[in-house]
């Protein structure tokens, strides 16, 4: 098993809760987390039947078989058994009772904030970070490789190549989560869908161009879009727009959480490909804005990330708090500093003024260093970067 960084976060809240959540998508790890952390604790999972039917239809009976406590599996699937864990919890009164696995949002995290309040303490778990890889020895030597690899745990794990596991992690996903959280006839529209969204990876959001390049309505589109976040395979990265006036882009940027599975929607067969790609570029901004948020959500922390950009195309791809103060990231993939790539900062810290703190820039070369007061990090080193935030 290769050590997990939220390991320190989730002891830490299994020893303040008497419930700890896990989520994240679908094979990011989330049992094999749970079980290590609870070693010899019982265990079951609600995706087979005949423990979902008995968790439906008796969920009493069902806990009063777990005196010590248990890792509960897709607990998403039994919503109501939360009304009965709080009674129970409440009773005992012991800390790290349960552990509750989940890789969907909406079943889940509802019935936990309407009846668990106060009493579960959250682990939102994304596939390997880089420092998770590298300290393990696995991270891949070189850039292309890891973008389209990606980090999903069965790929480093067994003998798997992407080309093999991609396709059928996309083909049960879309038959099993889809059919439950959505009323979708046609799955070939929702896998255009899909596609269609990783081709956008690392780019503002255009609802209605997503919409009508895939044939379907604005109120579907955003609908498809939820049900993808709530399943941990995109996120919406908000922009900043305090402060600045008027004339600022409003408008969210949309990112896979993970490159493999971005590169294999996009038909991406091999790393040689990558190379000359015309996604390359949007690939390794989804890294490491993709690194950002593991590093915080293995803290515990929610993403607190966001990117600016006004009007006549300034930018900075990547801002955080760091104290009173907001820290600008930029993201280049090329492996050779050019000095265009500093302008975006620039003009971020001349608006800021003497509150701008140092930019960043993290890039696809292997050299660390800094220029004109702005720290670069090659692709190695997005780990350190992140996890100085």
């Amino acid at each position: 098993m290769i050590p997990r960084h939220a390991t320190d976060t989730a002891l830490r809240l299994a020893r303040g809760f008497p419930i700890l959540a896990i989520t994240g998508p679908r094979q990011s790890g989330k049992t094999t987390l749970a079980k290590s952390l609870n070693p010899g604790r019982a265990y079951v999972s609600l995706e087979e039947p005949d423990q979902r039917e008995l968790a439906l239809v008796d969920p009493r009976g069902f806990l009063a078989r777990f005196p010590d406590g248990a890792v509960i599996d897709e607990a998403q699937h039994a919503p109501d058994l939360m009304s009965y864990l709080q009674g129970l919890v409440d009773a005992r009164q012991r800390m790290g009772d349960f552990v509750l696995t989940g890789s969907q949002q909406f079943g889940l995290m509802s019935r936990i904030t309407q009846s668990l309040a106060g009493r579960v303490g959250r682990i939102e778990l994304l596939p390997f970070s880089l420092p998770e890889l590298a300290g393990a020895s696995l991270l891949p030597g070189d850039l292309d490789t890891l973008l389209w690899r990606g980090a999903y745990p069965p790929l480093y794990d067994r003998p798997l190549a992407p080309g093999d596991w991609f396709p059928s992690y996309i083909a049960t996903y879309l038959e099993r989560d889809v059919r439950q959280l959505l009323a979708v006839r046609d799955l070939t529209l929702f896998q255009r869908f899909v596609r269609l969204c990783a081709a956008r990876t690392g780019q503002l959001l255009n609802l209605s161009a997503l919409a009508n390049d895939c044939g379907i309505s604005h109120t579907t589109a955003r609908e498809w879009l939820t049900v993808l976040e709530a399943s941990y395979l995109v996120l919406l990265l908000p922009p900043y727009f305090r402060n600045f006036g008027k004339r600022l882009v409003k408008t969210p940027k949309l990112y896979f959480l993970d490159t493999g599975l971005a590169a294999a929607l996009l038909g991406i067969r091999d790393s040689a490909a990558l190379n000359i790609h015309p996604q390359r570029g949007a690939l390794f901004e989804t890294l490491v804005v993709g690194e950002f948020v593991k590093q915080r959500f293995n803290a515990g922390q929610p993403a607190g990330l966001w990117f600016w950009r006004d009007n006549t195309g300034n930018e900075v791809d990547l801002l955080f708090e760091s104290g009173t103060r907001l820290q600008p990231v930029e993201i280049k993939s090329g492996a050779t500093l050019v000095s265009d790539w500093l302008r975006g900062i620039e003009k971020w810290r001349s608006l800021v003024g003497a509150d701008a703190l140092p930019g960043w820039l993290v890039y696809g070369g292997d050299d660390e260093y800094s220029r004109a007061g702005i720290e670069v990090f090659p692709w190695r080193s997005i780990g350190e970067a992140a996890g100085r935030t």
